[in-house]
C-alpha cells in the first residue's frame, strides 16, 4: 500500500503550528531543525488527509497543512489504524511507527488556543528514523505493516521418529492462531519437531535467532527425566532471563496441583526475540500460553525501545 507526502513541515517551537517547506532531511533524531527532533520515540509526527478532512468538516472550515503540529501530511493510508513497528519505506528514508495518538494539553497548547480542537491526539501518529535522508512532497513511501514471527519447537524423541504424535506443538499453534485473529497483527508461524538432543537444540535456536524471529517458544523437556534438557540448554543462551513469567504460572497452577511446580521452565531474551520453554503436555501448554499472551506483545514493544501502556 501507498503513502503520499502531500507536505512536509517545521517549526521552531513545540506545541506550534509547522509552516509548510519545499523539502526536509531526516536524520537519527528525526527532522532537522525542527523543534521535536530528538533522542527519543516521537522523532516524527505524521497525519493523514483522511483525517483532516473529518475534522475538517466537524470544524466548518478548512484546516492547512501543518496547522495541527504534524511533520508529514499524507494520504492513502488510514494511519491511525496502522500499530506500532509497522513502517513507511521510500526510496530516499523508512521511518518506524512508535505511537497512535497522545495525550492533549487543551488550552495549555497553542494549537488548540487557535484552532479551538486538535485531531492529533485522535489520529495523529509518531515514527523514529530507520534510513536518513531527504524528504518532500510528492514522495511515495511503501506501507509495510510489521508482522510477528514465531517458530514453535516441540522436543520429543518419540514424536521425532514419528512414534508418538505430537498434539503440544500444535496446540500452541493452535493458539497463537486464534488469539492473533481477534487483533490486526499479521504473524507467521513454522513448527519443528527435534528430539531431545541438546546439540540438535542448540543448532536451531542459534538459526532461529539469526533469522530475527520475534518469538521462540519450545514444548516439552521441561521437566528432570534424564533426556530432559531444554532448560540447561536454553537458559546459558539467554542475553536477559524474565524469571516472573514462569515463576508466577507455576505459584498459579501449584497451589492446586503440585506437580505443576516441578516445570523447570523459563523465559528471556536472546538478542531481540523472546523465548519461553514450556512443558509437553497439551494441558500446561494451554495453562502457561494463557498467560504468557498477556504480556508477550508488550515485551516485544520494550525490547524494541517502545514503552507502550
Amino acid at each position: 500500500m501507498e503513502l503520499k507526502i502531500l507536505s512536509v513541515n517545521v517549526s521552531k517551537e513545540k506545541g506550534t503550528i509547522k509552516g509548510p517547506v519545499e523539502e526536509v532531511t531526516l536524520n537519527h533524531h528525526g527532522v532537522i531543525n525542527d523543534a521535536h527532533a530528538g533522542p527519543w520515540h516521537r522523532q516524527v509526527s505524521m497525519l493523514g488527509k483522511e483525517s483532516i478532512d473529518r475534522f475538517s468538516k466537524q470544524a466548518g472550515r478548512p484546516i492547512a497543512f501543518g496547522e495541527f503540529a504534524e511533520n508529514l501530511t499524507t494520504q492513502g493510508v488510514e494511519l491511525v489504524k496502522t500499530l506500532p513497528l509497522d513502517r513507511f519505506s521510500g526510496d530516499n528514508a523508512e521511518l518506524e511507527v512508535t505511537q497512535i495518538g497522545k495525550a492533549c494539553h487543551g488550552s495549555a497548547c497553542a494549537i488548540f488556543r487557535e484552532v479551538g480542537n486538535c485531531v492529533m491526539p485522535k489520529e495523529g501518529i509518531f515514527a523514529r528514523v530507520i534510513r536518513q535522508g531527504p524528504i518532500r512532497p510528492g514522495d511515495v513511501l511503501q506501507y509495510k505493516p510489521k508482522i510477528f514471527h514465531f517458530h514453535v519447537i516441540t522436543l520429543s524423541d518419540r514424536a521425532s521418529k514419528g512414534i508418538y504424535t505430537d498434539r503440544s506443538g500444535p496446540q500452541i499453534l493452535e493458539t497463537l492462531e486464534q488469539h492473533f485473529a481477534t487483533t490486526p497483527r499479521n504473524i507467521k508461524l513454522i513448527h519443528s519437531i527435534i528430539p531431545d538432543d541438546a546439540s540438535s537444540l542448540n543448532a536451531l535456536m542459534e538459526k532461529t535467532t539469526q533469522d530475527e524471529v520475534d518469538v521462540i517458544i519450545t514444548t516439552g523437556g521441561t521437566g528432570i527425566g534424564r533426556r530432559d534438557i531444554t532448560v540447561e540448554t536454553v537458559q546459558p543462551m539467554l542475553d536477559k532471563e524474565i524469571p516472573g513469567i514462569m515463576e508466577m504460572i507455576r505459584v498459579k497452577y501449584g497451589r492446586e496441583k503440585p506437580n505443576a511446580l516441578l516445570s523447570r521452565g523459563v523465559a528471556g531474551l536472546i538478542g531481540d526475540t523472546l523465548i519461553y520453554t514450556l512443558p509437553g503436555s497439551v494441558k500446561a501448554v494451554n495453562e502457561y500460553m494463557e498467560e504468557i499472551l498477556k504480556t508477550m506483545e508488550h515485551l516485544i514493544y520494550m525490547r524494541h525501545g517502545l514503552d507502550i501502556h
